[in-house]
């Protein structure tokens, strides 16, 4: 069964929050907005629509399907619209709150918003004609069950969370430092990408983090319409002299200030909001397993034959630990052992686009892969490497591939790749009949003892080429056998 099949038979549990709920709220939400536009319609929709484009944008990292790139894609022109119009009007409630009777500032400002917000209003009906109803309609129903194929809570999700956390909390530290309104407006979608995971898919946090994270949330909102408002103001010259703009900055900053000083009490400390937050996420060695497991369910849905690539990835560990592996090796033994696991799992992906030259395919769409938290930019070119090595051309200088490797990393790729290609070779034919692997060595020869194997099969003639480069590593012959069943 493919996994799309697979995804398909998975019931989505009823749930308060999730695409089940929100992308069906979208298209309720633009019959709503499209009466008037009014200011509780229009925040509604954008709510809506920025859930659905971060909650596609968080499972775009777990499940390679396109469908969420379109999806996201699908609401940007018309949140954008409706982004314009909010500002306005947010900043028609601000203007009404800081001015007093009589001022000439607040009501040229107000004009001026009054005539802005008719001028997005025409943009928005635009942009709400233009929204494909009927296509997101279909999402609605399909990529809920996507989602569904990942129980919420689990080491996945709070990987991501983490993941959001860490962008979240760097962006709260340069906002300290900078104090500038775009690095504390970054700050504030950083913020929401992280509430999002965490409201949609780790219920248990959720329901002691949300009262912080809403009025955190709410905050850094009003921080940043204040900034929009000020820059506005400058930017339309509304004001008649120096004493009605300093007057006007004051009462802006008073606000703004008080606002992010209530964000510092929160979140500057060791007892700060980040800090207990992170104390619930994963932690050392619990980061490279969930990095592994979310590389492992993304090759998962591209493989055509996922079970072929996990037996290949078994078999390429049993021969490495007899080839390579020393107890003395440690960490670097470890290492390899990871990036050829990781590799032997991922090295069928391409086969979802091309079946010709599929391992260069497939070696490319890992290097563009964005490297989950746990995992290295360097360590996902070895795995491209040794994936594009394991059929075809032998590694070596003057491909692309191999040249963009460190001068230190070849030997590793060309390793990993040697054994790789073997294991490959094992299970040719896609049967899993040959399902276990001896090595001995013998009169200088490493002999390979394997359940199952047929010397006068196809398989033992891909495996008498593919051994060709491993005997190269090795410097000595490799003989392949077939294991006696009386052996233990």
């Amino acid at each position: 069964m493919s996994a799309a099949a697979a995804i398909a038979r998975i019931r989505p549990p009823a749930q308060r929050y999730g695409l089940a709920v929100w992308m069906p709220r979208v298209l309720e939400e633009c019959d709503r907005v499209a009466v008037d536009f009014a200011p509780d319609p229009v925040h509604d929709l954008r709510v809506a629509l920025r859930r659905c484009r971060s909650l596609a944008d968080g499972l775009m990292a777990l499940d390679p399907d396109p469908a969420w790139k379109q999806m996201k894609k699908a609401g940007k022109g018309l949140f954008r619209a409706l982004g314009e119009l909010r500002d306005t009007q947010v900043m028609v409630e601000w203007v009404s709150k800081l001015g007093v009777p009589g001022d000439p500032v607040a009501s040229t400002l107000l004009c001026f918003l009054a005539f802005r917000e008719a001028e997005h209003k025409q943009q928005a009906v635009q942009a709400l004609a233009q929204f494909d109803r009927k296509q997101w309609k279909k999402w609605s129903h399909v990529l809920p069950w996507r989602a569904a194929r990942i129980r919420p809570g689990s080491l996945l999700f709070r990987h991501l969370a983490l993941e959001r956390w860490t962008e979240a909390y760097e962006d709260g530290r340069r906002a300290l430092r900078a104090r500038s309104p775009l690095a504390w407006h970054k700050l504030r979608i950083g913020l929401k990408r992280f509430r999002y995971i965490v409201e949609n898919f780790l219920p248990a946090q959720h329901e002691s983090w949300i009262a912080d994270l809403k009025e955190l949330q709410d905050l850094l909102g009003e921080v940043h319409d204040l900034d929009v408002l000020w820059s506005t103001a400058l930017e339309m010259k509304v004001f008649p002299d120096e004493e009605a703009r300093m007057r006007w900055q004051r009462r802006i900053r008073e606000e703004r200030d008080r606002r992010i000083q209530g964000y510092r009490e929160r979140m500057v400390g060791k007892n700060s909001r980040w800090q207990q937050w992170r104390e619930q996420l994963p932690k050392g060695r619990e980061i490279e397993t969930a990095a592994f497991h979310r590389l492992k369910l993304w090759a998962s849905l591209l493989d055509p034959d996922f079970p072929h690539s996990r037996h290949v990835a078994r078999m390429a560990l049993e021969l490495y630990d007899g080839v390579f592996a020393r107890p003395e090796e440690g960490p670097a033994a470890s290492s390899e052992r990871t990036i050829l696991r990781l590799a032997a799992l991922l090295h069928d992906v391409g086969r979802s686009r091309e079946q010709r030259g599929h391992h260069k395919v497939g070696s490319r769409m890992i290097e563009k892969l964005e490297p989950p938290l746990g995992c290295t930019r360097a360590t996902m070119n070895l795995v491209a490497a040794v994936s594009r090595y394991h059929r075809g051309a032998l590694p070596r200088r003057g491909q692309k591939t191999f040249d963009q490797l460190a001068a230190s990393e070849r030997p590793t790729a060309t390793k990993l790749a040697a054994i790789l290609r073997l294991a490959n070779a094992f299970d040719q034919d896609r049967s899993r009949r040959i399902d276990q692997l001896k090595l001995v060595e013998k009169n200088g020869a490493l002999v390979i003892l394997a359940r199952g194997y047929n010397p006068w099969s196809h398989t033992a003639e891909s495996i008498a080429a593919a051994r060709h480069l491993l005997e190269i590593i090795c410097r000595r012959p490799i003989l392949v056998k077939t294991m006696r069943a009386d052996h233990p």
